[in-house]
């Protein structure tokens, strides 16, 4: 079976978690739109919270009333995809570029579930880039201070977040306690958000498999 196929299957798995009378939060990315392709054919139409414009505007598209975060408070569920996740439900985000607003979608939310495929399991984070936005000026400051963790930053060039910023992809990371890591690289001036989920894990995984979906 391939990684398209199982994603679509996690995906599809998330649908019996929807709250028929809360509006959802919904992530980015290539799983994140298998989901919104489920949803699209699910009887319920729920308003939506999108953690980027790309998600927005597929939502929209789906004919899905898109709201501001502002305007709900807490929501009952958030789904989104991850780079890379461990069985304690640590996860790398951010390949896609909206680390951020992930970020405050999933702390906004009383329940995150994370879909993805099998093959972004990992016993230990790292060997997936982490990404860490950060503000265009301090980019080569962050870079040279990332160093000191271990990891090689690479700026992703050409590429600005929704939120007109840059983004370093670091790479050579064993990531061994993610929460420890994600407070000591918050800590450094010019970092907007780290693509880490440690201190603020996924509450569930659904994981893809040949066999079907495995709920971590």
């Amino acid at each position: 079976m391939s990684a398209q196929e199982k994603k679509i299957r996690a995906a599809a798995a998330a649908l019996r978690h929807l709250r028929e009378d809360a509006p959802i939060g919904v992530g980015t990315g290539s799983t994140v739109n298998c989901f919104i392709d489920a949803l699209a054919a699910h009887p319920v139409r729920l308003k939506t919270v999108a953690s980027s414009e790309a998600t927005s505007a597929r939502l929209a598209a789906a004919g899905f009333e898109v709201i501001d975060l502002n305007d709900v408070g807490e929501l009952a569920l958030y789904v989104d995809g991850a780079d890379q996740a461990t069985r304690r439900r640590h996860l790398i985000k951010g390949g896609g570029g909206a680390l951020t607003r992930e970020k405050i979608v999933a702390e906004a939310a009383r329940e995150f579930i994370c879909i993805l495929d099998d093959g972004k399991l990992a016993d230990t984070l790292g060997s997936f880039p982490l990404p860490i936005e950060v503000i265009p000026m301090a980019r080569n400051l962050v870079a040279r201070r990332l160093g000191r963790f271990g990891g090689h930053a690479v700026w992703r060039q050409g590429y600005v977040t929704d939120n007109g910023n840059h983004i370093l992809d670091v790479h050579g990371l064993t990531i061994a306690d993610p929460p420890t890591l994600e407070s000591a690289l918050n800590q450094i001036p010019g970092v907007v958000t780290v693509g880490l989920f440690g201190e603020r894990p996924a509450d569930l995984l659904l994981v893809g498999t040949d066999q079907g979906v495995v709920e971590i």
